[in-house]
C-alpha cells in the first residue's frame, strides 16, 4: 500500500468518524466471517496442523506496525541464552519469490525473501523459514534442524497452524484506534481476543493491567557501506531520516527524543523497495541519512557513505522477562 494511503487511513481508523459509521456494515460482514472461519477450525472441520515441537505465536490484532520483530528478535536470543534451540518461521511478506517454502540465509536477498526474516537471522542466527503456507516453513526447518520451539513471527489470525502459546504485541501510543474491526477500523480481531492470549506486549506508552511494558532502545548507528559504529550523540549536524516499516513516526519521534538535528523526514509503505535515485534525492553527499535497520537490509548493496542505520533492541523489567520466559521453559522442561 503506498506510503499516503497508510497515512490516511491510519489517520480514520483512530478515531471515530461518518467514514467510521459508512463502512461499519462492512466491518460486520469481516468480523461474522473471520468468527466462522475460526469456529471452523476449533470444530475440526477445517483442517489444522499440529508441529511436533511447541509453537509459540507472536502476532497482533491491529493492522500496522506495532513492533512484532524486535519481540521475536528478543525473544530468540533470551531463549537461546538458556540453551534452547530455536527456529523461526515467517510469511516472507514483501518478498518477490515464488517458490515455497525457503530457508533464509545472511546470504538471502531481502528483495527476494523479504527485509524481517533477513533482518531476524542477521541479528540472532536463527534457522528461519519462509512461506504463506506455515506448516510447510515447520516441516522444512524440522527436516534439517533439531529444534526445540518455533516461533512464529505474526500468524496470530492463520488458524490453520495451531500453537501452544500466543504472544500479542500492542502499540502502546495508538492502541486500538476507534475499536472497529476492518474496514472501518484497523483491527483484525477485537480487542477482546487479548483475553485469551497467554502475553500481552505494550510497546511503548501507558500498559494496562497485565500487559508487560517493552521500550526500544537504540544503539550506535551503523554505516551501511563500512560497517563503522558511531554514537548517535555525535550526528551534531542536520541530518535527513528515512522509515520503511509500519509507522514510521516512531523513529522519528525516537531520533528527535535523543536530540538528533533532523531537517527532513520521510516515511515509507511498510517493506517499501528502494530505489538508490530516489533516496540520494534526500540528501547531498554532506548529509547524513538515518534509516532503521529493517531498510538498511535493502539498501545496503547500493549504498554510499553518508547512509547509516539504527538497531534497536526490545527491553524488558526483570520481573516481565520472567514472567514471559518461565512458562516457556518450563513446558520444555528447562
Amino acid at each position: 500500500m503506498h506510503s499516503f494511503l497508510e497515512e490516511f487511513y491510519m489517520k480514520i481508523w483512530q478515531k471515530t468518524s461518518l467514514i467510521t459509521w459508512l463502512l461499519s456494515p462492512l466491518s460486520l460482514l469481516f468480523w461474522l466471517i473471520s468468527q466462522v472461519r475460526k469456529r471452523l477450525y476449533s470444530w475440526h472441520i477445517l483442517q489444522s496442523y499440529r508441529s511436533p515441537v511447541p509453537v509459540l505465536v507472536v502476532g497482533n490484532i491491529s493492522v500496522g506496525g506495532n513492533g512484532k520483530t524486535p519481540v521475536v528478535v528478543w525473544l530468540v536470543e533470551q531463549l537461546q541464552a538458556r540453551g534452547v534451540k530455536v527456529g523461526v518461521v515467517s510469511r516472507g511478506y514483501g518478498g518477490k519469490i515464488k517458490t515455497f517454502p525457503q530457508l533464509v540465509t545472511h546470504e538471502s536477498s531481502a528483495e527476494m525473501v523479504g527485509d524481517e526474516p533477513v533482518l531476524i537471522v542477521q541479528r540472532t542466527n536463527a534457522p528461519l523459514a519462509i512461506s504463506p503456507n506455515r506448516q510447510q516453513s515447520i516441516e522444512l526447518l524440522l527436516s534439517q534442524f533439531e529444534l526445540d520451539i518455533i516461533i512464529t513471527d505474526d500468524g496470530l489470525q492463520h488458524y490453520a497452524l495451531q500453537r501452544d502459546m500466543e504472544w500479542v504485541v500492542v502499540d502502546g501510543v495508538r492502541r486500538f484506534g476507534n475499536s472497529f474491526v476492518l474496514p472501518a477500523g484497523g483491527l483484525r480481531e477485537l480487542p477482546s481476543r487479548l483475553k485469551s492470549v497467554d502475553a500481552v506486549i505494550c510497546n511503548g506508552g501507558e500498559p494496562k493491567p497485565n500487559e508487560h511494558l517493552m521500550t526500544l532502545e537504540p544503539s550506535d548507528a551503523i554505516n551501511l557501506l563500512t560497517n563503522e559504529r558511531k554514537p548517535l550523540s555525535e550526528f551534531i549536524q542536520p541530518c535527513v531520516a528515512i522509515a520503511g516499516i509500519g509507522h514510521p513516526p516512531r523513529f522519528f519521534t525516537m531520533l528527535e527524543k535523543l536530540g538528533l538535528p533532523l531537517t527532513h523526514t520521510q516515511g515509507f509503505a511498510d517493506h517499501q523497495d528502494f530505489d538508490k535515485t530516489q533516496l540520494l534525492e534526500l540528501a547531498d553527499s554532506q548529509t547524513p541519512l538515518l534509516m532503521t535497520e529493517k531498510d538498511a537490509v535493502k539498501c545496503k548493496e547500493f549504498a554510499p557513505t553518508n547512509w547509516w542505520y539504527v538497531p534497536v533492541s526490545a527491553k524488558f523489567s526483570e520481573n516481565s522477562t520472567a514472567c514471559l520466559l518461565d512458562p516457556i521453559l518450563q513446558k520444555l522442561g528447562k
